[in-house]
């Protein structure tokens, strides 16, 4: 199973996978109708802000970011569904949208089966950190909104502790807290890679040294390998400075 070439490709995929993930990120969530920048202004007490006034018209969603441009699926001569996605009313997206997103859901490990020369048959989602099936999660996550706890944390993951003391701190214990809403510090795409891929413990595709020879021998496809270097504002907008 291992060797140079099936080395680039499996490379290649987890490449093309992080870029889309990370791609979205770029885009905005929503735009005013007259096609022009934002604009700054002065408030009350002399400060620049944000010029928000105007009509503005939906243009996106970016509760969970990546999640449509990642799980969305376009088909020849159909209008483009990451679009429809996008504008669609939050009600009506789980019913529009779900089961294309885990047909997609599991094109990925098929792919990654085609890849390494294996049976895509064997090589299916598999039940996630959360205890989700592949149709809960992706009901989960076709709409695109934030859920809230009033009487836990907001965070989109926090593992919690290891109570149980198996060493893997990703094992469901009991006091982990999951899609509670997000900060911006939040490590989305990791989140959403591990929960696609990542199986019951969170790291079924982590890049593993199966054989101890010092090589990988399963790629990883549960983290895109970059962590928030911006300084994120506190307040809303909570945008950092470029960099």
């Amino acid at each position: 199973m291992r060797n140079t070439k099936k080395s680039t490709m499996i490379q290649e995929y987890i490449k093309n996978t992080t870029l889309a993930l990370l791609l979205s990120g770029l885009f905005i969530a929503c735009s005013n109708d007259d096609n022009t920048p934002d604009t700054m202004m002065m408030d009350d007490d002399d400060v620049e802000v944000i010029d928000f006034s105007g009509t503005f018209s939906q243009v996106d969603f970016m509760g969970r970011p990546g999640i449509n441009t990642t799980l969305s699926f376009d088909m020849d001569g159909q209008p483009s569904v990451k679009d429809a996605h996008n504008v669609a009313i939050p009600s009506e997206m789980v019913a529009s949208f779900q089961s294309g997103f885990e047909a997609r859901l599991e094109q990925y490990h098929d792919v990654y089966a085609n890849k390494l020369g294996l049976d895509p048959n064997i090589v299916n989602y598999e039940n996630n950190i959360l205890g989700l099936d592949a149709t809960t999660l992706t009901t989960v996550l076709a709409a695109d909104v934030l859920e809230v706890a009033p009487d836990l944390p907001t965070t989109y993951f926090n593992p919690g502790t290891d109570a149980d003391n198996d060493g893997n701190i990703l094992v469901p214990d009991g006091d982990e807290v999951a899609l509670t809403g997000r900060t911006p510090s939040d490590d989305i795409i990791d989140v959403s890679l591990i929960l696609f891929f990542g199986g019951a413990e969170g790291n079924r595709f982590s890049g593993q040294d199966l054989d101890d020879d010092g090589t990988p021998d399963l790629p990883r496809l549960t983290s895109d390998g970059v962590g928030l270097t911006a300084d994120i504002s506190t307040s809303f907008p909570y945008l950092g400075n470029p960099e």
